[in-house]
């Protein structure tokens, strides 16, 4: 169908010039002989709509007929999928556990308040979601490598109806503090309101015939017959996926302002010991490793006794993830999310990062980020500190160097203790907010360099 419509639109510049509705209504008076066919988003119900049972006009295309029929096809479910965007970025219920007082102090304990700009590093990230759930609601009957071309322009095309907008709410939250963290779920909702409006206008420009957005013309959108077998946007699915990264950015926000971190790389179940034990409750075994999530907090009251260093816990309002409001979240994406990223820009990946990978997915045809759901990389970018070459090493009290979530849990870090490399484990030290911090030394017989 490609280079079919590529021909045709080269030999009907004029009829598509001469007709206001532009390519579309040039392809329906060619087609099925309604010059009206506009498939534009103005209120009617009917601008898309055909019936080409016996009819004569494109009865009369010969061996064109089967094109010509796949191109009226695509071109009415291109305009159900922005359709079907428009609706589902109505529904009320995105964002809406960002509405709410608590959920910021859910996901934060310190013991001093800080002023955490948790609504413009969420807003950074929303460009690349907002383009995610677009290329995610327009994935039907064609794989993603299939419609790789397609993806990509959905998501550039989206990202591009989001930045300025995003932009006026940026300039609003300069003086953005933890206290006015509550305030997102209201700002997420407006931008998605207005967001809406933007694909009102990139279903009309594309119908007619114009570039939307430098990602091309409507023959980039349909290309690899994307929409031919397209059944419509799942609205529950697309709803729940946005809310899934949406709630996930904002928790990793707030996770990067405390000493929260992953660790590990040794066997799954460190049954051996070797390097001490993980959390088996917060972990993810893969590739034959185990991962574990870990919040080292300190102690909030005076003390002499070893309580004083702090200890290793489960990260504030984890045991919440998963369920209720935040069923879309996991531990477990929490830390696939991070390996995932740390494994790509080690402790650099940021928001520029998570547009180009989102992107280079989509153009490739790799990954459709949106059907990760919140475990895709980038999602959450809490620090990660491989340990398991520590298993056969010589380090000072490596035994202890993994814990478990417990009042008595100190981990002792005697060394270099990510990846066997110095300058690596002072990275991860400052990614995890533990600069000064001497709680993991406080037992080594020597400095241990970071």
């Amino acid at each position: 169908m490609d280079s079919w419509l590529n021909g045709w639109w080269s030999n009907h510049t004029a009829s598509m010039s001469a007709n206001s509705k532009g390519f579309a209504g040039a392809f329906g008076e060619w087609a099925m002989g309604n010059p009206d066919w506009s498939c534009r988003d103005d209120g009617s119900t009917s601008a898309c709509d055909f019936n080409l049972c016996d009819d004569r006009v494109l009865n009369d295309k010969g061996n064109e007929i089967r094109q010509a029929y796949y191109t009226i096809e695509s071109v009415n479910k291109l305009h159900s999928y922005f359709t079907g965007l428009y609706q589902s970025f109505q529904v009320a219920s995105i964002g809406a556990a960002l509405s709410k007082d608590s959920w910021a102090t859910t996901f934060y304990r310190d013991k001093d308040v800080k002023s955490a700009t948790v609504l413009r590093e969420v807003l950074n990230a929303l460009t690349s979601v907002i383009g995610i759930a677009a290329a995610f609601g327009g994935l039907g009957g064609a794989g993603v490598a299939a419609a790789s071309g397609g993806l990509a322009a959905l998501f550039t095309g989206a990202a591009g109806v989001a930045t300025p907008l995003i932009g006026q709410h940026e300039k609003r939250s300069q003086d953005d503090t933890f206290q006015k963290s509550a305030d997102l779920g209201g700002i997420l909702g407006t931008i998605f309101l207005e967001a809406m409006k933007g694909f009102t206008s990139a279903n009309n420009v594309l119908m007619h015939g114009d570039d939307f957005q430098g990602t091309g013309d409507i023959r980039t959108y349909l290309k690899g017959g994307m929409f031919l077998d397209f059944g419509g946007v799942d609205k529950v699915k697309l709803i729940d996926t946005m809310n899934a990264f949406l709630i996930g950015q904002a928790v990793n926000q707030l996770y990067r302002t405390q000493k929260i971190f992953v660790m590990g790389g040794g066997a799954c179940g460190d049954a051996d010991g070797v390097i001490g034990h993980g959390p088996q409750d917060q972990s993810v075994c893969r590739d034959g490793k185990a991962w574990y999530l870990y919040y080292w907090q300190e102690n909030d009251v005076p003390s002499t006794t070893a309580h004083q260093w702090g200890w290793t816990a489960a990260p504030p309002g984890s045991e919440q993830l998963g369920t209720g409001l935040y069923a879309g979240v996991t531990v477990q994406d929490i830390i696939s999310s991070s390996l995932d990223a740390y494994n790509v820009a080690r402790f650099s990946y940021d928001a520029s990062t998570a547009s180009a990978r989102a992107q280079d997915a989509l153009t490739n045809g790799w990954a459709n980020p949106g059907s990760h759901g919140a475990s895709w990389e980038g999602v959450f970018t809490i620090p990660v500190c491989d340990v398991g070459w520590a298993a056969s090493s010589d380090m000072e009290r490596k035994q202890y160097i993994l814990q478990g979530h417990d009042h008595d849990a100190r981990p002792n870090w005697c060394g270099p203790v990510c990846t066997g490399d110095l300058e690596t484990t002072r990275e991860f030290i400052r990614a995890a907010n533990m600069q000064g911090f001497r709680s993991p030394k406080v037992l080594c017989e020597g400095d241990p360099g970071y």
